[in-house]
């Protein structure tokens, strides 16, 4: 009776379904290769061009992205995304908060404007983390170039 069972539980186990195990969704990128990517973009880059980004690392929707400055760009907000970003090379200065003058709603995800009266101005350097909520007016100045890990993170609607 004992062999019956032991092989009738050794049928069922057999002709169940195996049971895929699920692709690991972790993305990596180690600090190597974040810099490679940085040299990349800077040799890629043309004459005059101040600003280039590339994706880093993907989660779904969620792309991480290196974004490379050669000169200030113009001051921004997102509305409805929060900005997270990492200093991973160069040097440069974050102003942000106060009052974006000259607002123009470039697209729904970015408005821009010719500068920022009443911000707060923090120096940047490797290794800095940088939040910057929705809907705050943002500008970064650089020294020779500067280049960050971001993702803007959107906000819930309230």
């Amino acid at each position: 009776m004992n062999a019956a069972l032991a092989f009738f539980a050794a049928a069922a186990a057999s002709a169940a379904p195996a049971i895929a195990q699920a692709p690991e969704p972790t993305a990596v990128a180690s600090s190597a290769e974040v810099q490679a990517l940085v040299q990349s973009m800077d040799r890629e880059m043309k004459p005059g061009q101040i600003f280039a980004m590339k994706p880093l690392v993907r989660a779904g929707i969620s792309v991480a992205s290196v974004e490379l400055w050669k000169g200030p760009g113009k001051p921004a907000l997102h509305p409805t995304d929060a900005e997270y970003a990492i200093v991973v090379a160069g040097t440069g200065t974050l102003v942000s908060g106060g009052t974006l003058v000259d607002a123009n709603a470039t697209n729904a995800s970015l408005t821009e404007g010719s500068r920022i009266e009443g911000g707060t101005s923090r120096p940047l350097a490797p290794g800095d983390v940088i939040m910057v909520p929705a809907g705050v007016p943002h500008w970064f100045g650089v020294d020779g170039k500067l280049a960050l890990l971001g993702i803007k993170l959107p906000q819930p609607k309230r």
